[in-house]
Parts: structure tokens; sequence; C-alpha cells
């Protein structure tokens, strides 16, 4: 369609323009559930990538037999084949990272994220695009993820990826481990952001 974004314009925006958990607020339930480590925010991002890869793909390519009392269920459905494929990956390779993250893969099913690019661009754009889109997004997602990771993972424990990063005298934040650590995080840094966006809006 010609008044679409381009793939290159459809990866750009996914990173940060419209990055889906900064500027879109999708996805938060991952998002503050599994950033209290990088790795796991890490881990959660790419099954995420595979899966909105693989489902904007394969509606792209079916998006002419769509339809549309039926499109929803054509998307869940296909989903959730990645996030099974997914899970059970995670499961048989890296058997304690699934354990750490729990449930949060299985829910990927219901991701918004997922279900809303394939309804905004995979069903209406090539395989082209909407692979673009969906690598975009999903870097956006990772960043955002690892970005609050990173910072509750510093501050709770004074290490990153195991390895010490803040002085031995540095005392542990636990709070920023915890739930409201990650609501605490996220609510900083998406004040953060919107405060930078506006000012450099305003010249």
């Amino acid at each position: 369609m010609a008044d679409q974004p381009t793939a290159g314009e459809r990866f750009i925006q996914g990173i940060l323009p419209e990055n889906p958990v900064y500027r879109q607020l999708l996805g938060l339930c991952p998002t503050l559930a599994v950033t209290n480590g990088l790795q796991a925010a890490i881990t959660m991002s790419a099954a995420v990538m595979f899966v909105l890869f693989c489902a904007n793909v394969i509606v792209s390519l079916i998006r002419n037999l769509l339809k549309p009392h039926l499109r929803i269920v054509i998307f869940t459905l296909t989903i959730a084949t990645f996030v099974t494929i997914a899970d059970r990956f995670l499961a048989a390779y890296v058997y304690q990272m699934s354990k750490v993250l729990g449930p949060y893969i299985p829910l990927i099913i219901v991701n918004c994220i997922i279900i809303c690019r394939c309804e905004v661009c995979a069903s209406k754009q090539g395989v082209v695009a909407a692979g673009a889109d969906a690598i975009g997004q999903s870097i956006g997602f990772c960043l955002a993820l690892s970005s609050i990771a990173a910072v509750r993972e510093i501050l709770g424990t004074g290490m990153l990826f195991s390895i010490r990063v803040l002085p031995e005298i540095w005392p542990d934040w636990v709070v920023m481990v915890l739930p409201p650590g990650a609501f605490l995080t996220f609510g900083l840094l998406l004040g953060a952001i919107n405060w930078y966006s506006s000012r450099k809006a305003r010249g």
C-alpha cells in the first residue's frame, strides 16, 4: 500500500520513535516482571524477537487470505505456535533460565506488542516490511528491557552479568530487585525520556 511506511522506516520507527515500551506502553507485564537481571531481560527479548519475526512473516504471507472476523484467531494461533517452539527450546537448552522466566515465556502468546504488529503492519504489508518491522520493534523492546534491568541489577546487587561493577562497600538496594523496584525504575526512565523529548521539541 502506497501510504504505508517503507521497510526501512518500519525498522527505524520501532527502535526509538515508536519504541513499544517507552512510547506505546505495550508489553509491560514482562517489562516489569523479568527485569531484575540483565541476562533474563535479554533472554526474554530474544524469545520475543523470534516469535514476533516469525508471526509477522507468516501473517504477511497469508494476509490476502485473512477474513476480518477470524484475523485475531489466526494471529493468536500463529503466535502460539512459535511461542511453544521458543518455550520448548529454552527448556531443552537453557533450562535454568527457563525456570527463572517461568510462565512469562508462554505469556508471550498474549503480548500486546506481537498482536499489535500483526494487525498494524503484517496484515497490511509485504514480507520485507513485516520482517523489518518485527526486527525494529524487537530491538526497541530489548533496549527498553535492558535499560531497566541494568539499572535494577547494578543498584540492587552492585553487579552486572554477575560481575561486580560497584565497590564492595556499596549497600545493596534490595528493593530494586523486588517488584517495587521495577515500577520505580520504569517510572523514572519513562519520565526522563518524556522530559528529554519535550525539551527537544521546544528547540
